[in-house]
């Protein structure tokens, strides 16, 4: 199949390109056509956010928002920011970049299926259900466009499946999200991380409650920092009160922590025990879970966003704003400019057909995203120093030099070169969990309506199979089996003196943490087949 413009994706960003496009080809009277493929099963299904949004991007990509109805019902009202230690709760005042005034308490995946809706009645054809499993080339290196995975592949290899559709393109935009499985391949081939610092990553985890209307606040949000977390490890929660008694919780964990012994899933649940969190949540009903990393590096761990064939847009480039914990509206701002640049490409064939979209770089640097994450390049990387340390350069970063500090501070190592042996620590005595309040992987998983064909090829591949034992397990006691918040990693066998990693593929949410913090990079997310993985309603 052939088209003008094929998006890898159905996030913020893909979507936002999608109807960038089409509202550019109608402004001009040209027809261009524009396919979008997304590997959850529906739009919305593998979209996990916390999710407060801003409304400048939207805005600009669609002025008449509410006219459209789009699921912005929850405006921001209050914001409390808290240090916690393990019994009390201290209030800080709210860092400038996390006042939320203006801005709306959202289900990201529920705005993505509106987003959707945009896009199809403006003529894209969007395909849910294919996943996008391998990037095509001309014979002179550019990207041709991507092929959908296989389908019906046995196990083992005994039954051979149908063979995806190859999807041909003029220019292709990878909206993959965070670690996305074929940019990691264009990203070597291209070289596009020459120059930039290191991306580095966190784990955010999260639940939704439905809650008893006296513990219920519309719109407010709390932000926390401190316990469960040392004040070595990047680590911090969120609480938004959504509309209808519901709750968003979650927790994220910087994946550059060092202690292997450290479980994200686990210091999530102890984190919802606290005296000041818990409250929140007694009598209430756990409705969903999910998790999913997110790119933390900003502005000095952006690649380079072009390359011949097609470009890089959203979190799948990194576009996340740390300390604003927002990166939607960064994300569809970098695929309107995107769709532009392509956009122009398209106005001639002859260039076009697997030439560059240069000008989507310059676009990028004369604008406000470019502005925003400049002015908080300095947050994040400043949390190597410890919590405290960084929260007072933070400050005086942000008052004193207003985000224009005369130096950039840089990220210095990939996060799986941050884990240290198991021997330099003790093993966490992680709490029980109790069914109520806190739970265990499985039950978790299950509320994800996690999902794959027992009968398909692992999606987690193995660069050597003997790695997990002879060094993981060796030098790391086997982390794996905690920082997966879906248990899809056991050490089996270990009783009886002939141990062995079991990859339960089935329970995989797509979160990618494996594929970043692996020790020794030995573990390889590709794509299952097309309508796997979580479908999660209303995260």
């Amino acid at each position: 199949m052939e088209y003008d413009v094929v998006i890898v994706g159905g996030g913020p960003s893909g979507l936002s390109a999608a109807i960038r496009l089409k509202q550019l080809a109608a402004e001009q009277g040209r027809d261009i056509s524009v396919c979008l493929l997304e590997k959850g099963s529906e739009i919305g299904a593998h979209i996990l956010s916390g999710a407060v949004i801003e409304t400048g991007a939207l805005a600009e990509l669609l002025p008449n928002w509410k006219e459209l109805d789009a699921p912005l019902n929850t405006p921001a009202l209050s914001d409390r920011f808290l240090y916690l230690t393990e019994t009390e709760s201290i209030q800080l005042p709210t860092p400038p970049q996390m006042h939320n005034q203006g801005n709306y308490i959202v289900s990201l995946g529920n705005f993505c299926r509106w987003l959707a809706q945009q896009a199809e009645n403006l003529g894209v054809e969007i395909y849910p259900g294919f996943a996008a499993a391998e990037v095509l080339y001309h014979a002179d290196g550019s990207v041709k466009g991507v092929a959908t995975g296989n389908v019906g592949t046995g196990k083992n290899g005994d039954q051979e499946g149908e063979p995806g559709m190859e999807l041909w393109a003029k220019q292709t935009i990878f909206a993959e999200g965070c670690r996305g499985s074929l940019t990691k391949g264009l990203l070597s081939r291209f070289r596009l991380t020459d120059g930039s610092d290191p991306q580095t990553f966190g784990i955010g985890i999260k639940e939704l409650w439905e809650v008893k209307p006296e513990n219920h606040q519309p719109g407010h949000i709390t932000h926390t920092v401190g316990w469960p977390m040392d004040t070595a490890t990047y680590g911090g929660s969120f609480l938004y009160h959504l509309e209808d008694n519901l709750v968003a919780v979650g927790f994220v964990v910087g994946l550059d922590y060092k202690n292997p012994y450290l479980s994200p899933f686990e210091e999530f649940q102890r984190f919802k025990t606290h005296p000041a969190i818990k409250k929140t949540f007694e009598g209430g009903r756990r409705v969903s879970y999910g998790a999913r990393a997110l790119a933390e590096g900003g502005l000095q761990s952006l690649p380079k966003l072009t390359f011949p064939g097609g470009v890089l847009v959203g979190d799948t480039a990194g576009f996340l704003n740390v300390p604003k914990i927002k990166g939607t509206h960064t994300a569809m701002k970098s695929a309107m400019l995107a769709a532009e640049a392509v956009f122009e490409l398209l106005g001639d064939d002859a260039q076009a057909q697997g030439g560059e979209a240069k000008s989507y770089s310059a676009k990028f640097q004369q604008s406000w995203v470019r502005d925003e994450l400049h002015k908080v390049r300095n947050i994040r990387p400043s949390f190597r120093w410890g919590l405290w340390p960084a929260m007072i350069y933070s400050a005086i970063d942000t008052f004193l030099f207003r985000g224009r500090a005369p130096w950039t501070l840089h990220h210095q190592h990939a996060d799986n070169e941050a884990l240290r042996p198991a021997y330099e620590f003790s093993p966490i005595a992680y709490p029980k969990p109790d069914g109520v309040l806190t739970f265990d992987r499985l039950s978790s998983v299950f509320i994800s309506n996690a999902n794959h064909s027992e009968d398909q090829p692992a999606h987690l591949k193995l660069k050597d199979a003997s790695v997990p034992i002879a060094v993981n397990l060796a030098k790391y006691d086997a982390p794996e089996q905690r920082y997966c918040p879906a248990g899809v990693y056991e050490i089996v066998g270990q009783d009886e003196g002939a141990p062995r990693l079991q990859i339960n593929a089935q329970n995989c949410v797509h979160c990618k943490t494996c594929d970043i913090k692996d020790p020794t990079q030995n573990i390889n997310w590709v794509t299952p087949e097309g309508g796997g993985g979580p479908n999660y309603p209303n995260m």
